[in-house]
């Protein structure tokens, strides 16, 4: 589990210089629920503003806290199971670079909404993923975004209603935001087009995902058909290495371009093409990587709107937090990144 913050924090006690002592004493959360006479976690509701807090047990914390001079962190209160404008967020992968552009989307509306964020991995796991929903509950987060998949428990997320956000993948009852995955594609087949290139392979990844495999190869195979290209595609895994190996089984010497399912994809094309000296075949992939064309010039990356998704969701789910209870699909614009 990864706490993001907006800047370096420092989990630390905290002192006391009371009146008439040479030496400062520090002090914790539990120092200050023995002097208030109440329990750590009522100190904690009282520095989190929980409403459910009486007025004289808050005014008698509160009295503490300031006679004291206690100035509590708000580290230590997430980590301490404070519950304070925190929301979690469940990625599917850390080094997804698709992923963290929309997580630096979703950390810029709520670092400036005044939220902290807990980030978690749920590696494409349905347990883990819930293992973690279970931990965020647990914590009483304010709310979760979660970055679907296909197969993930529908029925564990929701269950949090209007505090949660899904993306990549719809549901009737949780509000989400998505791309538009066959758009995707029929914009990278019309650019390479618009070059006078017919002969267009394509490498995706295996139809068992839903969304980048299944709808983004069926959005290849369908413009083939209306623009009278003869498809020639491979599907794999969804890494450098699968899309290397392929490159080889859509190659013929007819072949002028290549369109692959996502960035990582392109490069490990771009890769392959290279070593074989085809520097006439142009690749596109999905994502927007800088490194891709910056490392092959011959290709070219369409934006899903990845960073407007994590916005996207971010204000959604802060609508959602301060009253609005009606389920919001969304799907984000494309456009070609050059």
């Amino acid at each position: 589990m990864i706490e993001i913050r907006p800047r370096i924090a420092i989990i630390k006690e905290y002192s006391l210089a009371r009146p008439n002592k040479l030496i400062a004493k520090k002090l914790t959360i539990l120092d200050i629920a023995k002097l208030a006479g109440v329990g750590k976690s009522t100190v904690s509701r009282v520095l989190t503003n929980d409403p459910k807090v009486k007025d004289s047990t808050r005014e008698k914390v509160e009295r503490v806290i300031q006679e004291s001079g206690f100035v509590p962190s708000k580290s230590a209160q997430i980590l301490g199971g404070g519950s304070a404008k925190v929301i979690g967020i469940i990625l599917s992968r850390l080094d997804s670079a698709s992923e963290n552009k929309v997580v630096s989307g979703i950390l810029d509306v709520i670092y400036a909404a005044g939220y902290d964020a807990l980030i978690m991995e749920g590696q494409f796991d349905v347990e883990k993923t819930n293992e973690h929903l279970a931990v965020l509950k647990k914590r009483d987060v304010d709310g979760v975004i979660l970055f679907g998949f296909t197969g993930y428990d529908l029925s564990a997320v929701e269950k949090l209603a209007h505090r949660a956000v899904v993306i990549a993948v719809d549901s009737e009852s949780v509000s989400s935001v998505g791309y538009d995955n066959y758009g995707i594609i029929e914009k990278a087949m019309a650019h390479i087009q618009e070059q006078g290139k017919q002969h267009i392979s394509y490498i995706g990844v295996d139809v068992k995902d839903k969304t980048t495999g299944l709808m983004r190869l069926n959005a290849y195979l369908d413009y083939c058909k209306s623009a009278n290209i003869k498809p020639n595609f491979q599907t794999g895994q969804l890494s450098y290495k699968s899309a290397y190996e392929l490159t080889d089984l859509v190659l013929t010497p007819e072949t002028q371009a290549i369109v692959c399912a996502s960035d990582t994809l392109a490069m490990g094309v771009a890769k392959r093409l290279q070593v074989l000296e085809r520097n006439d075949i142009l690749v596109s992939g999905v994502g927007a990587t800088e490194l891709l064309v910056f490392v092959f010039p011959n290709t070219f990356s369409i934006d899903p709107g990845y960073y407007s998704a994590g916005k996207t969701s971010a204000n959604l789910l802060i609508k959602q937090l301060q009253g609005q209870r009606e389920v919001t699909h969304l799907t984000q614009e494309t456009f070609i990144a050059h």
